[in-house]
């Protein structure tokens, strides 16, 4: 059974940063891609950032420059700093692992909550 858990969420003001976690668990499986998606309150669960391996990281238009992905694969864990945090960031933030053995399946934490005050 793989687990993922998020941590770090919470409340910021404007400007202000914060950095997600991301540690997935579970025996015999593999990490291909660890991405993290965002739904916004009453909005659809959007892409925010995904670190494929052997593929330069990928952001959201919305993102650039402001967050990063970074992963520590020895750990299985995936981070998400985020600075300059606008109000539109606030949303459940998912943490999202996509795994091809022992069969292709994708994998999504509960989440974890980041307000934005403007």
């Amino acid at each position: 059974q793989v687990q993922l858990v998020e941590s770090g969420g919470g409340l910021v003001q404007a400007g202000g940063s914060l950095t997600l976690s991301c540690v997935a668990s579970g025996d015999n499986f593999n990490i291909i891609t660890m991405a993290w998606y965002r739904q916004g309150p009453g909005e659809s669960r959007d892409f925010v950032a995904a670190s494929t391996n052997g593929r330069e990281t990928r952001y959201a238009d919305s993102v650039k420059g402001r967050f990063t992905l970074s992963r520590d694969n020895a750990k299985r864990t995936a981070y998400l700093q985020m600075n300059g945090l606008k109000h539109e960031d606030t949303g459940v933030y998912y943490c999202n692992v996509e795994s091809s053995w022992p069969t292709a399946a994708d994998y999504w934490g509960q989440g974890t909550q980041v307000t934005v005050s403007s």
